[in-house]
């Protein structure tokens, strides 16, 4: 699979996990894949947390409500650090955002499915306090991101897109 297959077939998987453990080997590429994302102004601002321990996972399984990629042998929870770049701007989300979506990538380059899992861990319960804590996470980090990695149980099929020509054009926004 080349990278712009990788980038046609990703997409949220949301369903069951086959019980098949993910040998470190591939979660260091992944993880790998995340960090090689470009960050604003190099100031590498997101570090992650591969968990494929299944005490570790049942403990963040415990306060992850609604659950979510319950099934998953494997999952890397994402961290950043609110670090100004360039002009007291912060880029934190936008780098944060580029290794997800490299390591969603990766994920399946690798034959593996997931899905990104953020406002569900950050919302007003800060499910992704609880979770940090469980994980040792410093007070200097914030914990983003929560991407269950596994093999999928079930077919995935692809949502449908719109066309590209209903969201994409040259030169001007077309006339309407």
């Amino acid at each position: 699979m080349n990278v712009l297959e990788a980038i046609r077939y990703r997409h949220s998987y949301r369903g069951k996990y086959k019980n098949d453990p993910v040998p470190k080997e591939d979660l260091m590429k992944i993880m790998q894949a995340g960090l090689d994302a470009p960050s604003g102004c190099n100031k590498q601002t997101t570090s992650l947390i591969a968990i494929d321990d299944p005490e570790v996972l049942e403990k963040l399984h415990q306060v992850i409500n609604p659950p979510v990629g319950e099934t998953a042998p494997a999952a890397i929870c994402v961290l950043t650090q609110r670090i100004n770049a360039y002009r007291d701007k912060c880029f934190a989300v936008q780098d944060y955002s580029a290794a997800i979506q490299n390591m969603l990538l990766a994920i399946v380059e690798l034959g593996y499915q997931s899905c990104w899992y953020e406002g569900h861990i950050t919302d007003d319960d800060r499910i992704c306090d609880r979770m940090a804590q469980i994980l040792n996470v410093p007070d200097s980090y914030e914990l983003v991101c929560y991407l269950p990695v596994g093999i999928a149980e079930n077919n995935t099929n692809p949502p449908k897109k719109k066309s590209f020509e209903e969201r994409a054009w040259f030169n001007f926004f077309p006339k309407i």
